[in-house]
């Protein structure tokens, strides 16, 4: 009995690491690659985000008396981090990227707490926007994986989008429903792990999985703090990280706000103090061992929805496995194989559920307020354009344009902003009434006397 425990624990861990490895592994191959770091160096880059993203989910996922927000949380490295990363990096060096992480980790770390005092700023309208707009950008990212993938090893991909890849990947996405739709209990919660297995052993059939990559990884790497050599501080790269660094914690709001509504737990200031404190520590470590900025992914929050286990100790083995493919870079290496198609067919499930958990979350927003569909409509309409025509954002000052270049962090903005701007308006017109209907009942009396 504790064995068929312990196997279905493991499992659905790793379930957890395949729904996000994907994501973890992308951001040190775009940055690497951007800045021509040697294969060693992005071997080591790859291995230790693993390690970094382990770490950085264990503690989140404590609930200490002053760190952690206790939820069933995976952390991994910030997609909103990528392009100033490789901007830093190619006009100040990358010893400049590593320095203004660390800071931008201490800052978040020591402003926790006022971070915390910014809860009124993310009613159900504000945060079923943000997961709604998080949701919306990973699909595309989905749908390309359902395609094959854009490009291999930093190259067209000659097969994006061939029938073959979309058979693949839509038998993959078949199957998982209707595992679902069949299937109960445990066998239920592991459809997503299935189809991602099921897919991979047709992919090998197809002769669409190389393991080239797994026999040229090491066997064993200890992490190396400062492995490209000491940080520099720069004025400029520091104010961008951390301008990143708010943005992160706009955005891992969000997701804590959508985790916590799908297991039934109430927020309060302190629980995201501690989130934040966290994430903090996670992106310090990160700039310390010249990994990435971290925050809460939100595909595992699809993966929670979809599954129905939301059990920290799933999270906690998630983590630990994270670890272990981080200090063991051949294992990590066998999870690359796992062909783009057959991702983009699981992962396409789960980014809906994120969108899904977002309009479940604006459900519970006053629909019929006005001034609520306005800020929903502006956001999201902004959030999309963003993200669909970023080139005319071209000519803003480089740090303004990180903030509006992104689609979610503009759609963020937008919602934060806009529900502050109705609000105040709200509470004038209810000032106002109040001063008036005195007036308006010492005017009745006198037409009564008369």
């Amino acid at each position: 009995m504790l064995k068929q425990r312990s196997f279905a624990v493991f499992s659905l861990g790793l379930q957890h690491v395949l729904a996000m490895y994907a994501g973890a592994i992308l951001v040190p191959l775009l940055v690497g690659r951007a800045l021509n770091v040697t294969s060693e160096q992005l071997s080591y880059l790859l291995a230790i985000d693993l390690l970094t993203c382990g770490i950085a989910t264990l503690l989140q996922t404590l609930r200490g008396a002053h760190i952690g927000i206790g939820l069933p949380v995976m952390l991994g490295s910030s997609f909103v981090a990528v392009t100033p990363m490789i901007a830093i990096g190619a006009n100040y060096g990358i010893h400049a990227v590593y320095g203004s992480i660390i800071t931008a980790g201490v800052f978040i770390f020591l402003f926790a707490r006022f971070f915390g005092k910014l809860t009124v700023l993310f009613p159900p309208v504000v945060t079923g926007t943000v997961v709604t707009l998080i949701g919306l950008s990973l699909v595309p990212a989905g749908v390309k994986n359902m395609a094959g993938g854009e490009k291999i090893n930093g190259s067209a991909n000659p097969e994006y989008g061939s029938l073959e890849n979309l058979l693949l990947s839509v038998g993959v996405l078949v199957l998982i429903l209707v595992l679902n739709r069949f299937l109960k209990g445990f066998a239920r919660t592991l459809s997503v792990l299935i189809g991602i297995a099921a897919g991979t052993t047709a992919a090998a059939i197809m002769g669409k999985v190389s393991f080239s990559a797994a026999a040229e990884a090491p066997f064993f790497q200890i992490p190396k703090p400062f492995y490209f050599g000491a940080p520099s501080f720069e004025i400029g790269p520091i104010l961008t990280m951390l301008i990143v660094g708010m943005v992160i914690i706009v955005e891992s709001t969000g997701v804590f706000y959508a985790i916590g509504k799908i297991c039934g737990r109430s927020l309060t200031e302190k629980d995201l103090v501690k989130g934040y404190r966290a994430e903090g520590i996670a992106i310090l470590i990160g700039g310390l061992f010249n990994a990435f900025p971290y925050n809460t992914f939100a595909q595992n929050a699809g993966l929670l929805q979809l599954t129905k286990v939301k059990t920290r100790n799933i999270v906690v083995t998630a983590g630990c496995i994270l670890v272990c493919l981080g200090l063991i870079p051949k294992i990590a290496a066998l999870a690359s194989a796992v062909p783009a198609a057959v991702l983009g067919g699981a992962t396409v499930v789960m980014f809906g559920m994120v969108i899904a958990s977002g309009v479940k979350m604006l459900s519970t927003a006053d629909l019929k307020n006005q001034y609520h569909l306005l800020t929903i409509a502006c956001s999201i309409a902004l959030g999309i354009g963003a993200s669909t025509v970023p080139g005319i954002f071209a000519e803003f000052p480089a740090p303004i344009r990180i903030l509006v270049s992104d689609g979610t962090i503009t759609g963020s903005l937008t919602a934060i902003f806009l529900n502050l701007f109705f609000s105040l308006r709200g509470k004038k017109e209810k000032t106002t009434q109040k001063t008036e209907l005195p007036a308006l009942d010492h005017t009745l009396a006198l037409e009564k006397e008369v």
